[in-house]
C-alpha cells in the first residue's frame, strides 16, 4: 500500500513520432522535380538523338556495310572489309591522304600559335587594343569560300603575292599548281584565317597575368626576353593549350578551304581525309568506305587530343 501511494519519480519516455510519411513526401517531391527537369530537357535530348546519336549509329552501320547511297534496302553487310581496304596495298588513304591531313594540321597549329603569340604580345602593349583585336578577328566572320577565292587569285602567276616577289627580284612561283608548294600554301591561308580567334584567347590570357610578376622581374633586372620566356609563356599555358587543341581539331577536319582552293590537287598533293570522305561518298557512291574513313579520322582526332592534354598536364606538373 505504501508503494502504491508513493508518486512515480521516473518520467515516461515520449514516443518517437513516425518519420516515414515525411521521408516518402520528400521522395515524391524529388521524383516530381526529376520528371519536370527531364520534361524541360526533352527538346534538347530529342535534338541530340536525332542529329547526333542516330547519325552516329547509322554511320557505324555503314562502316561495316556496302551501300551506294540510294535505297536503304541495298545495304549489304561487309564486316571489316571497308577498314582493311583503307590500309590495303595500293590504297591512298594512309599515304598521302592521312599524311597530308596530319601535316596540314601540324603546319596550321605551328603557324597560328607562333603568329598569335607574337600578335597578342604586341597588341597588349599598344593603345586601342579593341580596334586591333577586331581587325585580326575579321577573317573569322568572313566565309571560307570568300577567303579561299581571294587567296587563290593572290597566288596566281599575276597575283599580288607573285607581284611582290617579282618586285624584290624573285621569279614567280606556281603556289597551287606545284605539288611541292600547294600544301604549304594552303596551310598559310588556314593559319591566317584562324589567327583572329587565337589572338582573342591569348590576349585574354595575357590580361589575367598579374602585373606584380612583371614589376618584380623589372626590379630584379630581367630583360624582355627573360620576362617573356620565364613569366609570360608559362602563365599562358592554359590559353596555349586551348588554342593548340582547337586549332589542331580544325586542321584535322578541314574541308571547305582545300575544296575551294585546290580540290585536293595537283594530283593528291593537298587531298585530306575530309575531302577524301566526300569524294568516296558523293563522287564514287562508296558510303561504306567513306564511313569507315570517318571513324578512322575520329580515332586519330581523339588520340591527338588526348596526347596534347597529357603533354600539357605533364609540363604543368613539372613546372
Amino acid at each position: 500500500m505504501v508503494n502504491a501511494l508513493v508518486p512515480e519519480t521516473a518520467e515516461r519516455t515520449p514516443r518517437a513520432r513516425p518519420v516515414r510519411p515525411a521521408v516518402d513526401g520528400r521522395i515524391r517531391h524529388r521524383r516530381r522535380q526529376t520528371v519536370v527537369a527531364y520534361l524541360f530537357l526533352a527538346p534538347v535530348l530529342l535534338f541530340f538523338a536525332v542529329f547526333l546519336i542516330l547519325p552516329l549509329g547509322f554511320a557505324l552501320l555503314l562502316s561495316t556495310s556496302h551501300w551506294s547511297g540510294f535505297a536503304l534496302g541495298d545495304i549489304e553487310p561487309a564486316g571489316l572489309d571497308n577498314f582493311t581496304n583503307l590500309f590495303a596495298d595500293g590504297s591512298t588513304f594512309l599515304t598521302p591522304v592521312l599524311t597530308n591531313t596530319l601535316l596540314f594540321a601540324l603546319g596550321t597549329v605551328a603557324l597560328a600559335l607562333a603568329g598569335s603569340v607574337l600578335v597578342a604580345t604586341c597588341i597588349d602593349k599598344l593603345r586601342f587594343q579593341g580596334l586591333w583585336r577586331t581587325l585580326y578577328f575579321l577573317p573569322i566572320v568572313t566565309t571560307v569560300v570568300a577567303v579561299g577565292n581571294v587567296w587563290k587569285y593572290m597566288y596566281e602567276p599575276g597575283g599580288l603575292v607573285n607581284g611582290v616577289l617579282n618586285a624584290v627580284g624573285i621569279g614567280s612561283v606556281a603556289f597551287l599548281a606545284d605539288p611541292d608548294t600547294a600544301l604549304p600554301s594552303v596551310v598559310v591561308v588556314q593559319a591566317w584565317a584562324s589567327l583572329g580567334s587565337a589572338v582573342l584567347v591569348l590576349t585574354a590570357g595575357l590580361k589575367s597575368i598579374p602585373e606584380s610578376y612583371y614589376e618584380a622581374a623589372a626590379l630584379d633586372g630581367a630583360g624582355p626576353a627573360t620576362v617573356f620566356w620565364r613569366i609570360t609563356l608559362p602563365l599562358l599555358r592554359p590559353s596555349l593549350l586551348f588554342v593548340c587543341v582547337t586549332q589542331f581539331l580544325t586542321g584535322l577536319q578541314s574541308f571547305a578551304l582545300i575544296s575551294v582552293m585546290t580540290r585536293g590537287g595537283p594530283g593528291d598533293a593537298t587531298n585530306v581525309a575530309a575531302l577524301e570522305m566526300y569524294r568516296l561518298a558523293f563522287d564514287y557512291g562508296d558510303w561504306g568506305t567513306a564511313s569507315a574513313a570517318a571513324f578512322v579520322l575520329f580515332v586519330v582526332v581523339l588520340a591527338v587530343t588526348l596526347a596534347q592534354l597529357w603533354w600539357f598536364r605533364r609540363k604543368g606538373e613539372d613546372a
